[in-house]
């Protein structure tokens, strides 16, 4: 395959809004204007202080352990990498788990709904339909995480439920808190909503049961990276390790939360990206993702999901695994033990 020397600069428009783009360089880069935020700020913390004790004294146990996996800020921190992770150490110490998520971009028109590894992303969410895929167990997708569980119990035989995402749906009676942060921009400015990125104070954080740093060093004692796993081409099937493109220019497609971490884990690997970077939860057209020339589309396999019946020869999957360090799988399975007996 012939080498490139086109630009690493998308040929197309991003579809990120202007907006975010302003938002994201204040909370994150410290450019000017957080300010002028800091009372819509002070309304937006007093509005998820009341919707929180509202929700709370609402809370409904449920007869099996929960365990949320979510964030205190916006943007991808590697919620669903995570889940698989712990659906597969707690099958490795006998449980049987199942999964609840919201089903955001999900047009449904029952919910909560069981989401099959065959399900159409377009009625129940990418997120959920990755997940069915990926995790092999009983996944239920719907907004309101009571009803999902009522029927997680209802059809499935599980004794352990993790809630993708949910930390703030506080109406969950939760038994262990996770919380994922992204490692190279932290908090930001550690202001709340819109003057920062964060919907709730960082104090939040106290309350988690575990706090794991996603991209942190591997050294550090509760750190979360991930692992790159050969290419998949999305319409033959064929696999190729992603170090064929060192040196080479590809066009780097993806909707997810923070695009800037899946264009920089092909840079890792040599490689020279054209960013085309789209909203979270982007509901993507061939024409997003085909471009007039023959270098190699690469992208998520979330976003893969909903590009699978358009998709050419020319588009690859990017598969990850969660790589979590040993001493949070150790303490999350003896908090587990302690809460059983």
């Amino acid at each position: 395959m012939a080498n490139n020397t086109h630009p690493s600069t998308s040929t197309k428009p991003s579809n990120t809004s202007r907006l975010q783009r302003i938002l994201e360089s204040i909370w994150y880069e410290g450019a000017a204007g957080a300010w002028l935020l800091w009372p819509l700020e002070a309304l937006f913390r007093l509005a998820a202080k009341w919707n929180r004790s509202k929700q709370l004294s609402k809370q409904i146990p449920h007869p099996v352990p929960i365990i949320i996996v979510g964030n205190i800020s916006v943007g991808g921190t590697g919620k669903t990498p995570m889940v698989i992770y712990l659906v597969e150490l707690l099958k490795s110490a006998g449980y049987s788990p199942g999964i609840i998520t919201r089903g955001y971009g999900g047009k449904a028109t029952q919910w909560p709904a069981e989401v099959t590894p065959s399900a159409n992303p377009a009625l129940y969410g990418d997120e959920p339909v990755l997940m069915a895929r990926r995790a092999d167990v009983p996944v239920i997708a719907g907004p309101e995480r009571n009803e999902s569980v009522d029927l997680m119990l209802q059809t499935h035989s599980v004794d352990i439920i993790i809630s993708d995402d949910g930390l703030q749906h506080y109406r969950l009676k939760r038994d262990i808190e996770i919380v994922l942060i992204d490692a190279v921009r932290g908090l930001g400015n550690k202001h709340c909503l819109p003057a920062g990125p964060l919907r709730e104070p960082a104090s939040r954080l106290d309350e988690c049961d575990f706090v794991v740093m996603h991209e942190a060093e591997p050294r550090a004692e509760l750190s979360m990276q991930l692992a790159t796993g050969d290419l998949y081409n999305l319409k033959t099937g064929a696999q190729q390790p992603l170090s064929i493109y060192k040196g080479m220019t590809v066009h780097a497609v993806t909707g997810i939360g923070n695009p800037p971490r899946f264009f920089r884990m092909l840079r890792v690997f040599g490689l020279t990206v054209i960013e085309h970077a789209f909203p979270d939860h982007h509901r993507f057209s061939l024409a997003d993702i085909e471009f007039a020339d023959e270098i190699p589309v690469l992208m998520t396999e979330k976003d893969a999901v909903k590009c699978k019946a358009f998709a050419t020869e020319a588009h690859w999957v990017v598969p990850v695994t969660a790589t979590v360090s040993s001493v949070f799988g150790e303490r999350l399975l003896a908090k587990l033990k302690v809460l059983e007996s």
